[in-house]
C-alpha cells in the first residue's frame, strides 16, 4: 500500500495503517529491549495485523506463531494482560471435532490455558491442557512459527532494495533455531525450545500427541529466545523467570505509584498508567529510560524521555536522573550534518536494527530535534529543585553548559535571538518540533511554511532553560553566569512577546517562517508557552480562555489545532487530534494561575476518555472529533499504545490540579490553590519523598476548595497550603 498524495520526504517515514481493521485486540508485553504484540489467542499473525510479532532492538524475530488443535484454531474464551503488564493469558477451548461425520470430541471438552512472559530477550510460555470430558482423549496439538527478521521501518512501510539472507534452520529433537544474516554482518537468531519434547519437529512447527485421561492435565513449556551476534542466550525455567520478573517489578527500582483516591475507576486509570510506565522503563548503562512507545517508537527518544520524566518527576525523580544521565552521555560533540548533529545538541532518537546500522534510515543516532536541548536543561533544573541532588548536577554541569552553548551558537541560526530549525540531512526530519509531521507547520491559508522555522513553544523552552540554568548556576556558586542567563531570558521574552503575539487570535503564532512571517494559526503550542512562563500574564489568560473554547476543546481534551483552521482534520496525526501529553503540559501551564478551570476540565475529559480504551490505557493520541453523547473517543489507527508520555500525562494533570510544588533544598511541599474534580473526593499520597524525608498526605475536596492533612511524617518538611 503506497502513501499517495504525500511528498517523497513525507512518505519516507509515513506509518502505514492496515487496509482492513481486524477486530481482535492486540496485547502488549515488554521487557527492556524486547517487546511482543499478540492477538487475543496468544498467537502472532502478521498477515492479519501487520505489526504483530516478537521484537528485539528494532527487528522482528518472530512474525508468525499459531497454536492449533487437531489442525484447527481453538475457540477463544477470554484473554487479558495482568494488571502489572507481566503476563498475557488466554483461555481457549476446542470446537466440535468430527471424523467420518460424527463428533468425537464435543465442543468445550478441553480447556487450554496459555500464559506468556517476556524476560531478558526471551518469551516464555506455559500451556495447560485439561480434559473435562468423561473419556480419555488423544489430542493433537501443534505450534507453527516463522521469522521474517523485518526491520521496524520495513513494517512501518519502508521498501528495501536488498535484504540479507535467511540461514538454514537447525532442527533438533526439542528445539528449532531460525537465523538471518543481515547486510550489516550481524546474524540474528530465534531459538524455540519445548519441554516435554514434541513428537515431531520441523523448521516451521512442533507437533504434540497427548493422551489425557478424564479430568487430568498436561503442561507444555516453550521458550522463544532472541539473540544477535556471537553471544549466547541464557534461558531459565519458567518459574524462575516469573519469580525474577516479579521481584524486579516489586523492588521499587521502577516507577512506583503512591497515589490512591476515593474513586475506584480513577484509581484504575492511575494504576494502568503506572504499570505502563513500569513496562516502558528500560535498563540502559546509564540508568532507567522510558522508551517512547510500542510498537513504532520502542527506543530512546530525547524529547519523549524528557517530557515523560517531567510528567512523573514529583513521584519518580529516579526516572529523570536516568534520562539526564543517558542524554548527557549521548550528547553530540561534533558537527555531523548527516545526523543533524552539532556540539552540545541533545539526542532526538537512537535506533538499533539493520536499517539504522546501514544508514538506510538516519536514526541510528539522530539529533534532528529543535527542542530536546532546551528541554534537557529544563529537566536538569527541575530535577535539582525536586531532589536537591547537587552532586549529580555537578556531574552533568559540563553537559548543561554545552547545551546552553548550543542554544546560543547553533540553535539560533540567524542571530535574531530565536531558536530555528532546518534540517541539514537530506534524509532527516523536515519538521523538528514535537509536531513532526511534514504538514504540521503552515500559514492561515494552509500553505506550508518554509524554513528555517521558529516554533512558539520552543522559544518558551529556551526561556525556561535559561531560568533553570541560572538557578543551577547559583547553587554551584557561579553568580555571574546566573545573572547573564537571567538577562538573556528577559531579552528573549521581550522579543518573543512582540514577534509572536496575535491579538485577533488570542494566541501566539504557531511559528515564524524563514522570512520571519508569523504562521497565524490557532494551535495548542501556545499552551506550552504558558507552561514555560514566557507568556505574559495577560497573554496567558487569553490563551487559557481560547483553549477552553469549543473550537479547541472537543469534550475529550484540547485539539492540536482549532477546528476552524485550513488544515484541520480530526483524523490527522498533528492537525486536529488530541494528545494526552499535550493536554498535560497545557494543564500544567493553566494551573499556574489561581483558576484551575481548564486543568480540571482536561483532567476529567482525559479520565473519562480512558474509560473507553482497553484497560483504561490512554493511547499516544486519538481523533479530535467532538464528543457525542454515549459515544467513545475515536481511535487513531496506528497510535502507539502504550506510549510513555501518554502514560505519564495523568500524573502531571493531577499535580496541576493540586497546585503541588516540591522544593527539596527548601524542605517544603506547597499546594497552590488545590482543586479536585467532581467524583474524586479524596486523594491519599503515600510516601512522598523530599530529600531524606517522607510524608503521607490526605487531601479532601470541599465545596470551596481542598483541605490537606499530614498523616505521617519522617524528617523535616514544611507543608504549606495556599487558597
Amino acid at each position: 500500500m503506497a502513501a499517495t498524495g504525500l511528498s517523497e520526504a513525507a512518505r519516507r517515514y509515513y506509518i502505514l495503517a492496515p487496509e482492513i481493521a481486524i477486530p481482535e485486540d492486540t496485547h502488549v508485553l515488554k521487557h527492556d529491549q524486547t517487546f511482543a504484540l499478540f492477538n487475543d489467542f496468544g498467537d502472532i499473525d502478521s498477515r492479519a495485523r501487520h505489526d504483530e510479532g516478537l521484537y528485539r532492538d528494532g527487528t522482528r524475530f518472530l512474525s508468525h506463531l499459531a497454536l492449533t488443535l487437531y489442525g484447527e484454531r481453538p475457540l477463544l474464551l477470554s484473554s487479558n494482560v495482568r494488571r502489572d503488564n507481566l503476563l498475557m493469558s488466554a483461555d481457549l477451548t476446542n470446537p466440535d471435532v468430527y471424523t467420518e461425520g460424527r463428533v468425537i470430541v464435543p465442543r468445550g471438552s478441553l480447556h487450554i490455558f496459555r500464559a506468556k512472559l517476556l524476560w531478558k530477550d526471551t518469551c516464555y510460555e506455559r500451556i495447560h491442557v485439561r480434559n473435562f470430558g468423561n473419556e480419555p482423549l488423544e489430542i493433537v496439538l501443534a505450534l507453527t512459527f516463522a521469522a521474517d527478521y523485518a526491520d521496524i521501518f520495513e513494517i512501518r512501510g519502508e521498501r528495501r532494495p536488498r535484504r540479507g539472507s535467511m540461514q538454514t534452520p537447525r532442527v533438533d529433537a526439542g528445539s528449532v533455531e531460525l537465523a538471518y544474516e543481515g547486510l550489516d554482518g550481524l546474524t540474528r537468531r530465534t531459538r524455540l525450545e519445548c519441554r516435554p519434547m514434541p513428537a515431531r519437529a520441523t523448521a516451521s512447527s512442533m507437533e504434540f500427541e497427548l493422551l489425557l485421561e478424564s479430568r487430568t492435565e498436561q503442561v507444555l513449556t516453550f521458550t522463544i529466545g532472541c539473540s544477535a551476534g556471537t553471544g549466547t542466550l541464557a534461558t531459565f525455567p519458567y518459574e524462575q523467570a516469573l519469580r525474577d520478573a516479579e521481584r524486579e517489578r516489586a523492588s521499587g527500582g521502577r516507577f512506583v505509584c503512591g497515589i490512591e483516591t476515593s474513586n475506584d475507576q480513577f484509581n484504575a486509570w492511575l494504576q494502568r498508567s503506572a504499570a505502563d510506565l513500569n513496562m516502558l522503563l528500560t535498563h540502559t548503562p546509564f540508568g532507567l529510560y522510558p522508551y517512547a512507545g510500542v510498537p513504532w517508537f520502542d527506543t530512546t527518544f530525547g524529547r519523549d524521555g524528557i517530557i515523560t520524566a517531567l510528567e512523573c518527576l514529583w513521584l519518580s525523580p529516579d526516572m529523570a536522573r536516568g534520562v539526564l544521565s543517558f542524554l548527557a552521555a549521548t550528547q553530540a560533540t561534533q558537527l555531523d550534518p548527516v545526523n543533524d548533529a552539532e556540539p552540545g545538541k541533545i539526542l532526538h532518537e537512537a535506533r538499533g536494527g539493520e536499517m539504522a546500522a546501514l544508514g538506510e534510515v538516519p536514526f541510528g543516532r539522530y539529533y534532528g530535534s529543535i527542542d530536546s536541548t532546551p528541554l534537557f536543561v529544563m529537566l536538569a533544573g527541575e530535577y535539582f529543585v525536586r531532589t536537591g541532588d547537587r552532586a549529580f548536577i555537578e556531574s552533568i554541569w559540563p553537559n548543561v553548559r554545552a547545551a546552553l552553548e548550543w542554544i546560543e551558537r547553533y540553535g539560533d541560526r540567524d542571530g535574531d535571538g530565536f531558536l530555528e530549525y532546518q534540517r541539514r540531512s537530506p534524509s532527516g526530519l523536515v519538521q523538528q518540533g514535537w509536531k513532526d509531521s511534514h504538514d504540521s507547520v503552515f500559514h492561515a491559508d494552509g500553505s506550508l511554511a518554509d524554513g528555517p522555522i521558529a516554533l512558539c513553544e520552543v522559544q518558551g523552552y529556551a526561556y525556561a532553560a535559561r531560568i533553570a540554568a541560572a538557578r543551577l548556576a547559583l547553587a554551584l556558586h557561579d553568580e555571574d553566569l546566573a545573572e547573564d542567563l537571567v538577562r538573556a531570558a528577559r531579552r528573549l521574552r521581550e522579543r518573543f512577546l512582540q514577534a509572536f503575539w496575535c491579538e485577533d487570535l488570542g494566541l501566539y503564532a504557531l511559528a515564524l517562517d524563514g522570512r520571519k512571517v508569523p504562521c497565524r494559526v490557532r494551535s495548542s503550542n501556545a499552551g506550552h508557552c504558558v507552561f514555560t512562563g514566557i507568556a505574559s500574564e495577560a497573554h496567558a489568560r487569553s490563551i487559557v480562555r481560547t483553549l477552553c473554547s469549543d473550537t479547541f476543546f472537543s469534550g475529550w481534551g484540547v485539539r492540536t489545532i482549532a477546528d476552524c483552521e485550513a488544515r484541520y482534520n480530526a483524523m490527522a496525526y498533528h492537525n486536529g487530534s488530541i494528545w494526552p501529553h499535550d493536554n498535560a503540559l497545557i494543564a500544567a501551564g493553566a494551573a499556574q494561575m489561581r483558576s484551575k478551570e481548564l486543568a480540571l476540565r482536561i483532567l476529567r475529559a482525559q479520565f473519562e476518555a480512558s474509560t473507553f480504551f482497553e484497560s483504561n490505557r490512554l493511547p499516544e493520541l486519538f481523533c479530535g472529533f467532538r464528543r457525542r453523547e454515549g459515544k467513545a473517543p475515536t481511535s487513531y489507527p496506528v497510535a502507539c499504545s502504550p506510549q510513555a508520555w501518554a502514560a505519564g500525562a495523568p500524573f502531571m494533570i493531577l499535580r496541576a490540579c493540586l497546585g503541588l510544588e516540591i522544593d527539596a533544598p527548601a524542605e517544603r511541599v506547597l499546594f497552590r490553590y488545590p482543586r479536585l474534580p467532581a467524583g474524586v473526593n479524596e486523594v491519599h499520597l503515600k510516601g512522598l519523598t523530599v530529600g531524606d524525608a517522607a510524608i503521607d498526605l490526605r487531601l479532601h475536596r470541599y465545596a470551596d476548595g481542598v483541605g490537606v492533612s499530614v498523616e505521617r511524617g519522617a524528617g523535616a518538611i514544611d507543608v504549606v497550603v495556599l487558597g
